[in-house]
């Protein structure tokens, strides 16, 4: 029978231990061991039984059990130590703390509070708002921030049935199921009105619908997490869907959460700050393009509640914005027709300041290559942020040149999109082990805040490799209780199931190779050529295993039929011992996965990886990666800390790539993996593999770190972006008012700007080092000042059809002016490189509001 109602009947706790729920709301334990050792100590069994989570656990626990506990000293004891440790973390000074002082005394910004807007949050596996290294990576800068004490709010969507849970079918086909995910059962917090009814943000819809959510909060150590949630009273059944899963449903249904998590998280944020005390964010992080419709609604508060224009308002929304690219692809972008973008916010439905008209141009793919008529959320994206990145150096180049046309006056070296490169958060995914040993031969388990790094070699091989195989046990059984666990619901029975006991084995070389599957990250580029694959798989002397998972996005038929070819390759009865499909691969799964392999294996196309932070754990727990040179690995590969895949670039026929690609896979893992694994000195280690451990731990740790991460972005990106945005709104947006009519004006002007003639001298025939270029330029400005723009000389290499690389610019100084608009500007240029060269002259807008010379796109050359 089925129940026509449900709900959660919240624990109460005895007074001695209500300190329990307190360390159970905040997802602090999720990477904090010690905690997660006291709620184990109440009961191992029920523990596992509840997945590890603490708010299940306790409404588990009898009162007669909740008695017993609050009766013993020691247990009450652990609990007062842990919440006094729990309260020492969330107000003790941080790196922030000590870092914004600096910033203030030099004069420079320091935000009091940034907000960080993601469609998915990875935190824990217990709260699975997660489909992919998106999510894990947004989850990974939020548990950072808290580390680092940077004052963070995150803002996302709570997913009734989060992304979706993933088991096989006899013949190994993805069959999603979609548990109905409790908030009350969860480590989440309603917020209210101060008299206690729940706190609602609403967002217009077309046809007079209003949408209302409420907002739950997750609290991540010191920062919080608001989630909006579309499934309350009020709402008709189609509006209380939108937030039902990650990344599902039909027609309207994407745009409606993008519409909620932009418009509604900007007003969450401001109840947030109301009922809280919290400061309003001076910064606002879009984590990709699917929450970008959060500048409109900033731009239509100034509108509004300051009387600015719209111009006015996009100044100031833009100098506090920041924009990260996630994806490689045009294919990864959400894209809407422009009619669809007109039904939302035009008519009667229009945002008070925002005409739809100006809304559409921010989306809009009006650059050479794009198409008309389409809305494009990166582009919108990109034009509400005055500083954006990519994630990784390789997709830093990749995003420049998918976005060059919304800077058509600059090479693409030049686009404003920087790179800050994924990090992952050490404590959530290093294993115990790894700790253990550094505290046992390192004196600290604190290698990172020690700078231990360099130490790493007084860690004795032994203990190294006898680690490893600990961890690669942990990771045999973990893999032996999940197929098990897949075989029964694929409808085998425990009597044929005998086998399972016998599959992977803790002392054979581990491969792993885990992530969505999407087509080209090439799940099944390993199977190439089975009959070798087995012969790796069973070789007498160096045999290979291989744990694999991953899921496809459910309506992605093609990523389907990869992984039941992978799964039907692996129930091959041969192999089955050797390799080892695991279905629902999740954040629980990942924490025994990354520890327990030798080998992490990616093989993207190049260059689609954004960045792929999986290698990234694999390394820090010891593993070496084996990968094409693409996102992250093209960057920090050195020859010593894992193997580069060769890569085919040039071959068309995307077949035969895939046959170069994994014959060259083949070759490595055979003659220079399995090799080096399996050569041992007279103690059985392998001293070479453990030097390549050693080394990668030394060279990828510091780099690898989400710390290093979150401290590049609060440098580089929100202090500036803080200070710009302060810059712009103060003396009643003083700031933004100017900006916006220098940009008018310079965009009024612009077409008639022109560099009319240069003059260079000081230079011979034959040029050589130490000579100097003079240069005399003469500039038609049409109105425009000097002051309004900068005359530069670009200088640089030149290839055979004389463009310019390698290029250096030099700003030529006003010598004087003329009649009509025209002045003369002059500079010398000392030649320092030998080789062919180059140069020109060129006229970019030059304004204190812009962050670079390209931001607008305009330049005028010789």
């Amino acid at each position: 029978m089925k129940a026509i109602r449900r709900f959660s009947v919240r624990t109460v706790l005895p007074s001695r231990i209500e300190g329990l729920g307190v360390l159970a709301s905040n997802l602090r334990w999720s990477w904090h061991p010690p905690t997660r050792d006291l709620f184990e100590s109440i009961s191992a069994r029920k523990w596992a039984q509840a997945g590890e989570d603490p708010v299940k656990l306790l409404s588990r626990l009898s009162s007669d059990e909740l008695a017993a506990l609050a009766a013993d000293d020691d247990f009450v004891s652990s609990v007062v130590a842990a919440n006094e440790d729990l309260h020492s973390y969330l107000s003790d000074e941080r790196w922030y703390q000590s870092w914004s002082r600096e910033q203030e005394a030099a004069g420079k910004a320091a935000p009091a509070a940034i907000a960080y807007f993601s469609p998915e949050f990875g935190i824990t596996s217990v709260l699975p708002q997660y489909s992919g290294g998106l999510g894990i990576l947004a989850g990974d800068h939020l548990k950072t921030a808290s580390d680092l004490g940077v004052p963070i709010v995150g803002v996302g969507l709570f997913y009734k049935t989060g992304y979706f849970k993933q088991s096989l079918n006899r013949d190994g086909w993805q069959v999603e199921t979609y548990p109905v995910l409790d908030p009350d059962g969860l480590p989440l917090s309603l917020l209210r009105e101060e008299d206690g009814t729940p706190a609602v943000v609403t967002v217009s819809l077309p046809a007079g619908r209003q949408l209302h959510a409420h907002v739950w909060k997750a609290q991540v150590g010191r920062v919080p997490l608001l989630l909006l949630d579309s499934d309350v009273p009020g709402n008709d059944e189609q509006t209380r869907k939108v937030t039902e899963s990650l990344y599902g449903g039909g027609g309207d249904t994407r745009l409606e959460q993008e519409l909620l998590l932009g418009i509604g998280g900007v007003r969450a944020l401001r109840l947030w700050s109301r009922l809280s005390g919290d400061p309003t964010p001076e910064v606002y992080h879009t984590n990709e393009g699917h929450a970008g419709f959060l500048g409109v609604e900033r731009i239509t508060e100034l509108v509004r509640d300051h009387g600015l224009t719209f111009d006015e308002a996009l100044e100031a929304v833009r100098a506090a914005t920041v924009f990260t690219t996630h994806t490689p692809v045009p294919a990864g972008i959400d894209r809407f027709d422009a009619a669809k973008i007109n039904l939302f916010f035009g008519g009667a439905n229009a945002i008070p300041g925002v005409p739809v008209e100006r809304l559409l141009a921010l989306g809009a793919e009006d650059y050479e290559g794009g198409q008309p008529g389409i809305f494009n959320m990166a582009v919108m994206g990109l034009r509400l942020a005055q500083r954006a990145n990519g994630v990784s150096q390789l997709h830093g180049v990749v995003s420049r040149e998918m976005f060059d046309g919304l800077w058509p006056g600059f090479d693409d070296v030049e686009v404003p999109i920087s790179s800050i490169t994924n990090g992952v958060h050490a404590p959530t995914w290093v294993d115990r082990a790894v700790y253990d040993v550094a505290r046992k031969h390192l004196g600290t388990a604190d290698i990172a805040g020690e700078n231990a790094w360099e130490r790493i070699d007084e860690v004795p091989a032994d203990a190294v490799w006898s680690t490893k195989r600990e961890m690669r046990e942990k990771l045999v059984a973990d893999a032996r209780r999940r197929v098990k666990a897949s075989w029964q619901k694929r409808g085998a029975s425990d009597a044929e199931l005998g086998w399972v006991e016998d599959i992977l084995d803790p002392d054979v070389l581990t491969i792993g190779f885990a992530r969505r599957v999407p087509t080209y990250k090439r799940l099944t580029l390993m199977l190439r050529d089975p009959d070798r694959l087995k012969r790796l798989l069973l070789h007498p002397e160096r045999p290979v295993q291989l744990v694999i998972a991953g899921k496809s996005h459910p309506a992605d038929e093609t990523g389907k039929r990869l992984i039941q070819e992978m799964v039907r390759f692996a129930d091959d009865p041969e192999v089955r011992h050797r390799i080892v499909f695991l279905p629902n691969y999740d954040i629980a799964m990942a924490q025994h996965l990354y520890p327990g392999c030798d080998v992490w294996l990616n093989n993207p196309l190049r260059p689609f990886e954004a960045c792929g932070t999986s290698g990234m754990k694999a390394a820090l727990n010891g593993g070496l990666n084996l990968s094409i040179l693409d996102g992250w690995w093209d960057e920090w590969f050195d020859g010593r800390n894992g193997w580069a895949i060769p890569t085919a670039d040039g071959v068309e026929d995307a077949d035969r790539r895939d046959d170069i690609e994994a014959s060259a896979l083949y070759d490595l893992i055979e003659n220079d993996v399995a090799a080096k694994f399996y050569d041992r000195d007279a103690a059985g280690l392998p001293q070479g593999w453990i030097d390549m451990m050693t080394h990668t731990l030394k060279t990828l740790g510091p780099k690898v770190l989400a710390s290093r991460m979150v401290q590049d972005y609060t440098e580089q990106l929100y202090s500036p972006a803080a200070g710009a945005g302060r810059s712009v709104s103060g003396s009643e947006f003083a700031g933004a008012k100017d900006l916006a009519a220098y940009k008018s004006r310079i965009r009024t002007a612009w077409p008639k700007v022109k560099v009319e003639h240069v003059e260079p001298s000081g230079l011979s025939d034959s040029p050589q080092i130490g000579d100097v270029l003079d240069l005399r330029a003469y500039v038609a400005l049409d109105g425009l000042t000097p002051d309004d723009v900068e005359v530069q000389l670009v200088h640089g290499h030149v290839n055979d059809v004389d463009e310019l690389w390698g290029m250096e610019v030099a700003p030529l100084a006003l010598v004087e002016s003329y009649e009509d608009g025209r002045h003369q500007f002059a500079g010398s240029q000392p030649l320092r490189r030998t080789g062919s060269f180059g140069y020109s002259v060129r006229v970019v807008p030059k304004h204190p509001g812009l962050a670079g010379p390209a931001e607008l796109g305009l330049a005028r050359n010789a």
